[in-house]
């Protein structure tokens, strides 16, 4: 019984020494900070009808599935958008938001996007990526800022989403406020 107990023994003490360094070792706790960068742009999504291809900014690529029409379940769409710095249509783009978003709920209108900001100004050189959930009714909603390159190598961040303006199901801008908590 006493050679168990010595083995129970250096069992909980060796557990102990590999465990307790992990423990020391680890960063800070989070603390918030200020971002290292921030930016704003809007995001001009333009769906194709069937009739408009030339000024169309986006497509469907998978239809609605027969779970759910009335919150558009299993709707996927690809899109190229342009991303400008106020919320005019007409203005200068300084890049293009590319990527795709589908609807992933049955009970709700949600969304699921994951697209990458492609810079092409004087100002901005390199990509942004952006992904998570859009709880399409929430006033704001947080997704993840994954990484980037070139001005924004290897970035995190979050970057909040607002719904600007909605015109019918083939026009919606989106507000982005992007504050960048890693930049090198």
């Amino acid at each position: 019984m006493s050679t168990l107990a010595a083995k129970s023994s250096i069992l909980l003490v060796l557990t102990f020494m590999l465990v307790f360094p992990s423990v020391l070792a680890t960063k800070n706790p989070f603390k918030e900070s200020k971002p290292c960068k921030r930016l704003v742009f809007y995001f001009h999504d333009t769906l194709f009808n069937g009739t408009d291809a030339t000024n169309a900014t986006s497509a469907t690529v998978a239809n609605i599935t027969g779970l759910d029409r009335k919150h558009k379940f299993g709707l996927l769409v690809v899109f190229n958008d342009p991303l400008t710095k106020d919320h005019h249509l007409l203005s200068p783009a300084v890049g293009r938001a590319q990527g795709f978003y589908f609807f992933d709920m049955k009970n709700d209108y949600s969304a699921w996007l994951a697209y990458t900001l492609v810079f092409n100004s004087n100002e901005h050189k390199g990509t942004l990526n952006i992904m998570g959930a859009d709880l399409i009714y929430e006033k704001t909603r947080d997704l993840s800022v994954v990484g980037g390159t070139g001005d924004f190598f290897m970035a995190r961040g979050i970057c909040t989403i607002q719904t600007d303006t909605i015109q019918d199901d083939y026009y919606f801008r989106l507000k982005m406020d992007i504050k960048l908590y890693e930049c090198y």
